[in-house]
């Protein structure tokens, strides 16, 4: 099972390029895409989902042509998109019935049994009589998942599913996602570097329309292993140390200013080796000095 990306741009009419020659594979997992907000990834996640067309590329599920197909990817779709409406005053129960009748799901009681099923995945059973307006905001995300597992879907877009969750809900949402992604296509959209570090097997960096990254996460740590350092500076010194080295990113804690540089060798000058992250991969890939702190120099 794969997604297939070749080639694909979108251009707005208002001349914003939102995705330039933007080429990847996904195979069953979880595949992560990460990159600031506005980097184009809403666009690619819609243009996937066949809710707005490209100007020029191709996208093939397991040879099904997306971009010409639209009626039968959507039958292998499952969409979660990073803002969606709910009836607030409709149940739980009475939502997902009502979104299985839409997809097909005749039969009153295979409609019955697939809605408990799907809340018991979800852990929504105790709350599938609640009402939607009542539901906190890792409810609606787990309401979310649920309804986008209707009709057993290859495919699975979630978009920025984790934005304002506590850390409770979104390691519940970690755990849920990992489980649907070990049978079908996943792919996460999302700017939170956490997100891709635990759950994806693979990603992509993208950012100004273009993929600038695209690999393991594990590997691309290992690619900067001994290559990041840090040390404590004062502020009135961040200026002259950004002219001088490449730096990745600034952290300022309880009162200190720790800047992050990428280096080949050594850089002396009471530079201390730092452990590699996926961060720092983000941000060399996206080629931008990110001033964690809010320092500018």
């Amino acid at each position: 099972m794969q997604l297939v990306i070749n080639s694909l741009s979108k251009t707005y009419p208002n001349g914003v390029r939102a995705l330039k020659n933007v080429s990847f594979v996904c195979h069953k997992g979880m595949f992560g895409l990460l990159g600031p907000n506005g980097a184009g990834k809403s666009t690619l996640m819609r243009t996937i989902a066949t809710l707005q067309d490209a100007d020029q590329g191709t996208i093939s599920l397991d040879g099904l042509d997306v971009l010409k197909e639209k009626t039968a990817l959507r039958r292998l779709l499952g969409y979660l998109p990073q803002e969606f409406g709910v009836y607030p005053r409709t149940t739980a129960e009475e939502m997902l019935d009502h979104i299985a009748r839409l997809k097909g799901v005749n039969d009153a009681a295979k409609r019955r049994d697939l809605v408990a099923t799907l809340l018991e995945h979800v852990n929504l059973t105790r709350d599938k009589k609640k009402r939607l307006g009542g539901f906190s905001g890792g409810m609606k995300q787990r309401f979310g998942i649920a309804q986008a597992l209707i009709g057993e879907p290859k495919l699975i877009i979630v978009d920025e599913p984790t934005a304002g969750l506590d850390p409770a809900e979104r390691n519940r949402f970690y755990n849920l996602l990992s489980r649907i992604g070990e049978n079908t296509i996943v792919i996460l959209s999302t700017h939170i570097v956490e997100d891709v570090s635990t759950l994806c097997s693979q990603f992509a960096i993208i950012c100004d329309g273009e993929v600038m990254y695209l690999g393991e996460p594990d590997a691309a740590v290992m690619e900067l292993t001994g290559k990041i350092y840090t040390k404590l500076i004062g502020r009135e010194s961040l200026a002259r140390y950004k002219q001088q080295h490449r730096v990745l990113s600034t952290h300022l804690k309880s009162g200190v200013l720790y800047i992050r540089i990428f280096s080949e060798t050594a850089p002396g000058d009471g530079f201390i080796p730092g452990q590699a992250s996926l961060e720092d991969v983000y941000f060399k890939a996206i080629g931008e000095q990110v001033d964690v702190a809010g320092i500018n120099s």
